[in-house]
């Protein structure tokens, strides 16, 4: 599973499997881009807005499951968030998303990409939700996997 239209259809599996309206992963681009993180593919998106957002360490939901290495659950974007502060999160505000969750995938102990499953109501992630997206990144996606190597 390395290439693109492997992750493409990952992502469109699990979305129907798990009933997500939005999957997306985002990877991290090379030294050579100072390691900017860019959602490189999504199944049940909008549009193709995600493709153009670009975020550091610690910005945006991917930004922050990067830095910490630690997942991010979202029951309500509107209690969690606040709409003063949206555009921290530019592929929430996008893809219209109220609930998510969004977990670490990782290659060589290193943080390399992160996956995403999100909703268009509050309170639709749960927290068995979250634990079933963390059990799937723990068996791979593709050559990355949820396993921190200690």
């Amino acid at each position: 599973m390395n290439n693109k239209m492997d992750y493409q259809r990952e992502l469109e599996r699990i979305r129907e499997h798990f009933g997500y309206d939005f999957m997306a992963l985002a990877l991290v681009e090379p030294a050579e881009y100072q390691y900017v993180i860019k959602w490189k593919n999504a199944a049940g998106n909008l549009n193709d807005r995600f493709k153009r957002i670009v975020l550091q360490s610690g910005k945006g939901i991917a930004g922050v499951v990067f830095k910490t290495g630690k997942s991010v659950f979202i029951p309500s974007v509107h209690q969690y968030v606040g709409a003063e502060n949206l555009f921290n999160y530019p592929i929430v505000q996008s893809e219209k998303l109220k609930s998510l969750g969004a977990v670490p995938l990782w290659n060589d102990a290193r943080v390399a990409g992160v996956l995403l499953g999100g909703f268009r109501e509050e309170q639709r992630m749960t927290e068995a939700m979250m634990r079933d997206l963390e059990t799937l990144a723990h068996e791979g996606f593709g050559e990355l996997n949820g396993k921190e190597v200690i």
